[in-house]
């Protein structure tokens, strides 16, 4: 095979200031199929490099004069090797004049890739600028399969970071687009049939196609995944394609790479433009293949847990009492709960609700742990307390004996609980706090402040204080809340706690908007169940529950 059919892409740079050389040279080259561009000195070459370097056109290898009017070919070279975009152009120096072995060291430690005493015959010629080219496409296809690895790596460790399928989407999206230099669109289909769609940054989600397009891409997808295991690739011509998912209102052929670990399991497409893929690099699309497979297998247990959250969070609220149950005479109860943000497991904070003949009984409090466990004691405290009541309802008394409940039964669990005790018709109310938030009093005429009611966990045996008495007056707002609600990580409880104490100062009148208003200020992406309740005096005209499915969730 000639060279003319080797390398029909193969541009070579000439430096050589004699024009009969640079025509000599050139005709060898022309007649081997390569361009030639010729310059006649080292100045010429680098402002020739420069302006190829910025359309993205260098040439494949430069054949350098060592002795040019203007510096050596020996200087050029280390100019250009000591550009990082230049520095894998090969360099081949040459010369008619007799030259020292210490002189052609001299160019190899420039950077020069080999050297040619002319005059040389043309095969020779011919045959070194091969192996240069060679060379240099060996070793820039290598550096080039080592970044795309490394853009597959970070593009598959962001999808194993998702924390929900439409992260999961995006994050496979944006890595397809670094693998390919295109926009890209990832689409994620769950066990029922719901679409999760994910763009690659360059995109814009402001002008993507509507619901129906969305709609035909989930059915063309799940007919080419149905019945099938592992990666699929195919090109959709653009009347199949929705316009208008890789460039606003654009038609493009799409090419697509679905994959699904098991015929029943979610599939994963990755959607490339055709038009600026280059398809004919198997690499590339074997690279997307990989990534569409290595989305789908993090997708997995992503949508399952989803699933499982859901039948956690239903079961989590058939233990909790329902707003419609808590209505007493007297009083206004608000009650909210809030399941944390990124946990699958059932969490064991609880409130209550209960009327005694002491008064009405309010409690708020967390058991220790995520688990179906700490779910499951939640319930045995708030079962017990709505037995023990029955008996006494002194909350110190009440605190003692969950206390008591819980090192007999369950000796490794230790629980907070606050417990109020109010009194509808006095104002009266008396608390016992166990390692709990003390409750926090918003008054009618402005100002809240914390309860100084304090006492040990639940589960230790240890001692507890007599409970703490104070009056509430008509409008006055007592709010009860779990921790889940305030603490942050990284920052210091009681900072926490101050910012709460001026955020419910700040809140509208009423106990409804002041659940709401501090849900709205600190409940974003929560790491723990919130459990909050607020209650005031009721006038005889608005006796009961109020707004206690609101927020509730």
């Amino acid at each position: 095979m000639d060279d003319s059919r080797r390398h029909p892409e193969t541009t070579v740079l000439v430096v050589d200031d004699a024009a009969a050389s640079r025509y000599a040279m050139g005709a060898v080259l022309r007649r081997a199929g390569h361009r030639v561009v010729p310059v006649a000195s080292a100045g010429e070459a680098l402002v020739e490099l420069d302006v190829r370097l910025r359309a993205g056109t260098l040439p494949d290898v430069a054949l350098v004069d060592v002795g040019l009017p203007d510096m050596t070919g020996f200087e050029l070279c280390r100019r250009v090797k000591a550009q990082p975009p230049m520095a894998a152009l090969p360099v081949v120096h040459f010369s008619a004049a007799a030259l020292t072995p210490g002189d052609r060291c001299r160019g190899l430690n420039a950077g020069g890739d080999a050297y040619l005493t002319m005059p040389a015959e043309p095969e020779e010629i011919r045959a070194v600028v091969r192996a240069a080219v060679r060379g240099a496409r060996r070793h820039t296809g290598a550096e080039s399969l080592v970044r795309r690895m490394t853009l597959l790596s970070e593009a598959t460790v962001a999808v194993q970071a998702a924390r929900c399928a439409r992260e999961l989407a995006d994050a496979a999206a944006e890595g397809a687009a670094r693998l390919t230099g295109a926009p890209a669109v990832a689409f994620v289909i769950g066990a029922d049939g719901e679409l999760y769609r994910g763009t690659s940054r360059d995109r814009s989600v402001l002008a993507l196609p509507d619901a129906t397009a969305h709609a035909a891409v989930a059915r063309l997808i799940t007919r080419l995944a149905e019945g099938r295991t592992g990666t699929r690739c195919t090109t959709v011509p653009a009347p199949l394609w929705p316009a208008g998912f890789f460039r606003p209102g654009a038609e493009d052929d799409a090419r697509l790479v679905v994959a699904q670990t098991r015929s029943d399991r979610t599939p994963v497409c990755l959607a490339t433009p055709v038009s600026r893929v280059p398809g004919a690099d198997p690499a590339d699309e074997a690279l997307l293949a990989r990534l569409a497979q290595n989305a789908a297998l993090a997708a997995e247990p992503l949508l399952m847990y989803q699933v499982e959250r859901h039948v956690a969070l239903t079961l989590q609220h058939s233990f909790l009492p329902r707003p419609e149950k808590l209505r007493l005479p007297g009083l206004e109860i608000v009650v909210r709960y809030v399941p944390a943000s990124r946990q699958t497991e059932i969490g064991g904070d609880f409130y209550a609700a209960l009327r005694t003949d002491g008064g009405m009984l309010t409690a708020v409090g967390d058991v220790a742990g995520h688990s179906l466990e700490a779910a499951t004691v939640m319930v045995e405290i708030r079962h017990a307390l709505r037995a023990y009541c029955v008996e006494d309802s002194d909350p110190r008394v009440l605190a003692a004996r969950l206390d008591r409940m819980l090192q007999h039964h369950h000796p490794d669990v230790t629980a907070t609980v606050c417990l109020v005790l109010a009194d509808p018709d006095s104002g009266r109310v008396r608390i016992a706090n166990a390692g709990h938030i003390p409750p926090l009093v918003v008054r009618a005429g402005g100002g809240a402040g914390y309860v100084a009611a304090s006492g040990p966990l639940l589960g230790l045996g240890l001692d507890r204080p007599p409970p703490t008495e104070l009056v509430l007056r008509p409008a006055d707002r007592l709010l009860m809340v779990t921790d889940g609600l305030i603490e942050t990580r990284g920052t210091d409880l009681a900072v926490s706690l101050a910012h709460l104490r001026t955020a419910a100062a700040g809140a509208p009148p009423g106990v409804a908007p002041l659940c709401d208003t501090l849900l709205d200020c600190f409940a974003h992406d929560r790491e723990d169940d919130i459990a909050m309740l607020a209650l005031r005096l009721a006038d005889h005209a608005d006796q009961g529950l109020s707004g206690g499915s609101g927020r509730r969730k």
